[in-house]
């Protein structure tokens, strides 16, 4: 049963299957566990198993036989994408956790670790956001289906240690960002989306960058760097039915991220700010006194982070997706 279970570190030479190794969480998990020695790594792009096909899934299970899983697969995007197709945000999310975690289940996993989103929260918890403010209150509207679909995650989670005694667990990450990032005009997040903005305007010799709302709201950044660290410390450290928020514990204002950026890239022109545009919440901030508790803290400083995300957006220039 997992209230037996005492976490421990991982065996290196076991099977360890990332679903969603090429995304931006992914891949980062995939860097770490290499880095840690991991040897026996499994990926598949999506060409190559599609997570929505159940019979797939359960083939590659009982081929491959992992004892440890990374669940970071997901349809994922930003506001306009997942207020624009709620549908496909949440069917595919819920056929991708399901075909995954019970065919996981059947191959008798040993150790899961489900990936979701912040977005699980109320629109109005308390800041900064404890575990437990998890089903008290209204969802976001926007992207309300997405934070369904990763709620039931966190539910399969549950009833699978519930019912079957196996020590799965759930992590939230904050807003993450770094190498492997989505740039586009149109599905990129705020940081990247800064990043774009004010390098193309330092190399075309702009003298303004304009940026939507007042620059006041607050948001919390880790780099998916530490978000990848966070995991497998999570997996060797941690057992318990709680998800576990991934965060900094801090958080700044956009306007800072803007100025920040702006001084990574070399932009020397104004910033100025469309106040006819909307902000978005006033301040989204993770407690992660959990984390803390199991043993661990970010490391990343921000500047540092954004600093190396400009140096692989302008090393993969003309490879990028452009939606």
């Amino acid at each position: 049963m997992s209230d037996a279970f005492a976490p421990r570190p991982l065996d290196r030479d076991a099977t360890f299957y990332v679903a969603g190794h090429r995304g931006l969480v992914g891949s980062a998990i995939w860097r770490k566990l290499e880095a840690e020695g991991f040897a026996a790594l499994v990926g598949r792009s999506s060409a190559e198993l599609d997570l929505k096909d159940r019979a797939a899934v359960f083939d590659f299970f009982a081929e491959t036989k992992p004892r440890y899983v990374a669940l970071a697969a997901a349809k994922v995007g930003g506001i306009l994408a997942n207020n624009t197709y709620p549908h496909e945000f949440l069917s595919e999310n819920l056929q991708i956790q399901l075909n995954v975690m019970d065919a996981a289940l059947q191959a008798g996993v040993e150790r899961l670790l489900f990936l979701g989103s912040s977005c699980i929260y109320p629109k109005f918890a308390p800041q900064p956001i404890p575990e437990d403010a998890l089903l008290t209150g209204h969802l976001e509207e926007t992207n309300d289906a997405y934070a369904i679909a990763k709620i039931a995650g966190i539910m399969q989670v549950q009833a699978v240690r519930r019912e079957y005694g196996l020590p799965w667990i759930s992590a939230m990450p904050t807003n993450l960002y770094g190498p492997g990032d989505n740039f586009s005009p149109t599905g990129s997040h705020v940081l990247p989306a800064l990043i774009r903005r004010y390098d193309e305007a330092a190399a075309g010799g702009a003298s303004v960058v304009t940026n939507w709302g007042t620059g006041t709201p607050r948001r919390e950044f880790l780099h998916v760097d530490d978000m990848a660290d966070a995991c497998l410390h999570l997996l060797e450290n941690y057992d318990g039915p709680q998800q576990v928020n991934v965060g900094t514990g801090t958080d700044v204002t956009i306007r800072e991220i803007a100025e920040t950026i702006a001084k990574v890239v070399g932009f020397e022109g104004e910033t100025e700010w469309d106040t006819s545009k909307p902000d978005g919440t006033p301040q989204k901030l993770l407690d992660v006194s959990k984390l803390a508790a199991a043993g661990w803290t970010a490391r990343i400083g921000l500047e540092d982070g954004i600093r190396s995300t400009v140096d692989w957006y302008r090393a993969q220039h003309g490879a990028l997706r452009e939606k």
